[in-house]
Formats: structure tokens, sequence, C-alpha cells
């Protein structure tokens, strides 16, 4: 292992890493603008440059290997100098106002150059012609902020595999975004989000929808309901200083209450719900394939994240057919609040606001698209993520950190399951699917530690699992001795490499889950800025932790479900709740 001397501290670093990777493992900060851990490392930026002594020039550490006797220096005066001017440089043709920007406080350059001491631009000059992007629904595009990072480009091409932003024309002429100076919603874009998250500035943002909420907040004639998804309770305290997988689920109630909400629900009482239509969706698939030899489509692949439908509408339009019919949770919570809980409280749906709070930006999207208004109304009228959550809690001068805890209202926040906390995790769906269809065909709980299924936790792109069915119940005897393959999948082009073992018959799977985000919802593209994997592993503890806890841990457990269909539903995939539940979709184009 070389010895590399970093400020004057010796240290054993493996052969290949770089200047930025030892100076990190050495406990010693070098600042960078354009580095994704993992993904980028080009240099664009050139923040983070160093001095090797006896080399000439400054080097960028995040892509210069180490070399055994290198010394380097970090925070010479040369090395200061020059972050200084690369800084000045970028801040000089940047159009932001640090006054009205939404990444005020939290924006990567505005730090930066708070740590380096600017206090005036010395470099003055034309600036690049600003153009805003207002077309789709969940985000928003300032090109006047873009400082060239490419860590936009990056994440949409390497890691979400779509491709919608690239750097377009050279040198001062250079603009990041769709081919041909076209806007966001003139090319396939599925609005995961992702981009926003890892923009350093404010270029990208997911739409803002707070003075909407507060407008409907502000009507006396609005009764309106909010609901929260089960990866914001380990996310939003970020926004208020809380550490990284903090829960503040009673908090987040009690703030939500104070703003005026008439109720405050759960989304996870719709994640029962789904694992209850979905669940039996792939039995019944199973049923048709193995017992009455009908032609299916195998594998089922999960419905609930809206950018990966997007996705597959643009790239892979033959799976279609395999995509689960069930709505996501929160569509099926909007249908179920405007029709059963509507005629509880004895109001109309159109009387009736529904708010969510989800951590992904396509929600916003997902809420308006036209299959989502069987209840008559829009089941969903406004997305706010929990970036927006904390914006709109700031706003109201509550102090989150004094609030009292409180709990969520009946009928449909009060009572839900461990199996729909973990659908904030990659592989939660599938885990809390088959913690019930396992139950359903044998009659006992899912033969795994704690119900976990550890092959398919953790932050594998793609993760497979197999589980044994060696009894059932008369109902499901056909299942006896058969096994279930199972596959996960985050990141949409971990997705496609699923698709391509399935496709070339590499892989046999029954159920197949996607997500758009890495580490699932809990890293979406709505969730607090800026998200790692140390803070996505530590965000994933907390909701094993929330589902841990739990009485109840299966979804068919769920005692307000289970009344749901009794007085309202019926069954599973019965009339009423295909009407309201389920939906199907169409082939887009790719241009």
């Amino acid at each position: 292992m070389p010895k590399v001397t970093i400020d004057n501290r010796t240290v054993d670093i493996p052969e290949g890493t770089t200047i930025l990777e030892a100076a990190r493992l050495a406990g010693v900060s070098i600042p960078t603008l354009c580095y994704l851990e993992g993904v980028q490392t080009m240099g664009a930026c050139r923040v983070c440059l160093v001095e090797i002594e006896g080399a000439k020039n400054l080097v960028a550490s995040c892509v210069t290997p180490v070399s055994d006797g290198m010394k380097v220096n970090t925070k010479s005066r040369r090395v200061r100098n020059a972050r200084r001017t690369v800084v000045e440089l970028l801040l000089s043709d940047h159009e932001g106002d640090c006054r009205t920007c939404d990444r005020s406080g939290s924006c990567e350059l505005q730090s930066l150059a708070e740590d380096l001491g600017i206090r005036e631009i010395h470099h003055q000059g034309e600036k690049h012609a600003a153009v805003t992007d207002y077309t789709t629904p969940a985000l928003v595009r300032d090109t006047g902020k873009c400082i060239l990072c490419r860590r936009c480009v990056s994440v949409c091409n390497e890691i979400q595999g779509v491709g919608a932003l690239f750097p377009q024309d050279r040198g001062f002429d250079t603009v990041v975004g769709p081919a041909f100076s076209k806007s966001l919603d003139e090319v396939v874009c599925v609005q995961c989000g992702q981009c926003s998250a890892v923009c350093p500035v404010g270029a990208i943002s997911e739409k803002d929808e707070v003075q909407e909420v507060w407008g409907v907040l502000d009507d006396p004639e609005k009764f309106v309901v909010v609901q929260t998804a089960p990866a914001i309770r380990a996310a939003l305290g970020e926004c208020f200083g809380y550490p990284p997988g903090t829960l503040v689920t009673g908090k987040m109630v009690r703030a939500l209450r104070l703003l005026g909400f008439d109720r405050v629900f759960d989304t996870e009482f719709a994640a029962d719900l789904t694992i209850m239509e979905e669940g039996t969706e792939l039995l019944v698939r199973l049923k048709k394939a193995l017992v009455e030899k009908e032609e299916v489509a195998l594998p089922q692949f999960t419905s609930c994240c809206p950018a990966w439908i997007k996705y597959v509408e643009h790239f892979h339009p033959e799976l279609l057919a395999n995509i689960s019919s069930c709505k996501s949770p929160q569509q099926m919570f909007g249908a179920v609040t405007k029709t059963y809980f509507a005629d509880q409280i004895g109001k109309r749906p159109e009387d009736i606001t529904v708010v969510s709070i989800m951590p992904c930006t396509a929600k916003k999207y997902e809420n308006k698209r036209p299959e989502m208004y069987d209840s008559s109304v829009q089941d969903v009228d406004i997305v706010l993520t929990t970036r927006e959550l904390g914006r709109l809690i700031k706003e109201s001068g509550i102090d989150f950190t004094l609030l009292d805890e409180d709990v969520m209202d009946d009928p449909l926040g009060r009572c839900s399951t461990g199996a729909a906390d973990v659908f904030a995790n990659t592989g939660g769906v599938m885990e809390a699917a088959l913690r019930t269809a396992y139950e359903i065909v044998t009659g006992e709980p899912l033969p795994f530690d704690g119900l976990h299924i550890e092959p398919i936790a953790g932050l594998d792109g793609v993760k497979e699992a197999e589980v044994r069915i060696t009894k059932t119940v008369p109902e499901w005897a056909f299942l006896k001795g058969k096994t279930l393959k199972v596959a996960v999948a985050h990141g949409l082009a971990n997705a496609k490499r699923v698709i391509r073992k399935i496709q070339s018959g590499e892989s046999r799977y029954h159920f197949v889950e996607v997500m758009a985000c890495p580490g699932g919802c809990i890293g979406g593209g709505g969730q607090p800025r800026f998200t790692t994997n140390e803070i996505r592993k530590k965000r994933i503890d907390a909701i094993y932790k929330e589902d841990e806890k739990k009485t109840l841990r299966k979804s068919h457990e769920n005692p307000e479900v289970i009344r749901l269909y009794e007085e309202f539903l019926g069954e599973p995939l019965g009339e009423r709740s295909h009407h309201l539940l389920h939906t199907s979709y169409d082939a887009r184009s790719r241009v």
C-alpha cells in the first residue's frame, strides 16, 4: 500500500485510490462541486485542486490517483487562491439571487463561497442567457443558475439510463439540458427528480406548490386532508437539523395539525391496501398460469413508482402487461378518501382536498395523470415533497424542534402495519408483499428471521431471492413444492439490467420490484439534500426500526383495511376495488 503524506499526515492508502478519497480517509476535507461518490469523477469544476510536492501544476484531487511517497498540500496559499478564483468565476456567471432562491441556506456553491471567505467578485463580464423551463408537472430548470458541474447529466444517464440531459454546445455557449434546446416535456423525462437531488445549486428543483397548499388551508369551504408517505418520517427531521435517520413521526403529525389540516392521515394505510390488491393479483396470475394454463404476463412488476411506470411506457411498452394494475398507495389513498371516507363524514368528493407529502417529485406528475380520476374528481389534488413540507412548516413560524408528539387520525391514519413502513426502502414492497402472500398460501408466517428477507435488503443495485413453498392451505395446493423467485432493482439503469436478463432468458422471476430512486423512496428526488449512501443507510435503518416495533407487521392484519373491505370494497380485485384502485397504462413515444 502506498504511503502518502497529506497535510503532514502520513497514511497507508490502497493502490488506485484518488487523492480526494485518500484525504477523506486521513480526515482531511477537500471541497468539491462536481464530484459524486461512486458515480462521477471528472474534475470538471476544479474546486478540489491540491498541490503535489515537486509537481509544476495544481491537480484535481478527484481524478488524480495517489502514488507511493506522494506529498500533498490541500491548504497552501497557492491552493487557496486557486480555489477562490475558481469559485469567483462560477459566481460571476451565476444568476442566482440568494435572497429569493429556494436553495439559499442549503446551496453548495453558497456554502463554499462562505467557507472560502469570498466577500466580493473580482471577475465581471458577460453572462449566459438564462432560460427557465416550467413545462413539466414536477420539475423546474433555471439555466441561469447552472454551474455546468454535470452531476445531473451523470445521474440521468448512468444511474437512471434515461438520457434527458446532456451538455449542449461548447465553451462559453455550453448549456446543460435536453437536446436541441428543447424543454423537458418535449423529451423523455421520467420526472424522478434525481437531477434535482444532486444539483448543488438551484438549477433544477421540484415545482413548488407550497402556496397552493396555503390557498386551500386558508379556504373555509375546503375540507383538507393530508397523507404522509412512510419515507418522510425518517428524513423530514434533516430539514430542521436532526441527524439523518431520526424518526420524527409524532412531531410531523403535530406540525401538520397546527398548520390547519382537517385530518392527518397516513399513506401507510394505503400501502397495506396496496399489498392486499397486489399480492392477490400475483396469486391470481400464478393460478391462471399453473392451473388454468392460460397465457399470463409474468413476471409481475410492482407499480408503486410513477417514474418507473413512465420509464416502461417510453422504453419498454412490451412489458406494460407485466406491470401490476394496482395504482400506487398515494393514488389508492386519494380514491378511498373521496369515496369511502367522504361518505363517512357526509362530504361530496369535490368538497375534499387531498394533499400528499411525498419523498418523490414524480408523484407531482402522477397525481395529474388522466387515469387518476376514478373517484369522479381528481383523486389527489396537491403533492408536496419532503423539502416543501420543511419550507411550509418554517413559513408558518412553527418551531419544529419544540413540538410535542401527536398521533394520526382514524380511520385512515391511526392503524398501519410494519409492512407498510418498509415500503420506504428498496426491497420493502417485495418484503411486504411476500409477508402477506406467503401466509395466505401456507397459513404460516414467512420463514425468515424477523420477517426480513435478507437477500433483498441493502443497497446492491439488483437483488434476488427464492422462497420455497413446502406446504399450503387447500385453496393454494397447486403451489406446494414450488419456489417463488423474486428480484429487486433500484435505479432505472439497474431495472434495465433485470429486464435484459428476463428477455434473454437468463433469469426467470415471478415477481419483480422496481424503484427509480437509489435506495428506494428514502432516497427520493424530493428528500432533503444531499443524499449519500451513508445517509440512505441511516434512513433505511430507521424505517426497519419503525417496522420492528409495530404490533402488527403484515398488511392483511390491518383491522381498518379489513373493515374497508367488509363495509365498502367487498374483496381484493372485486368490482369496486378494480374500479377505484386499479388502472392501465399506454405506450409512449421515445421522441
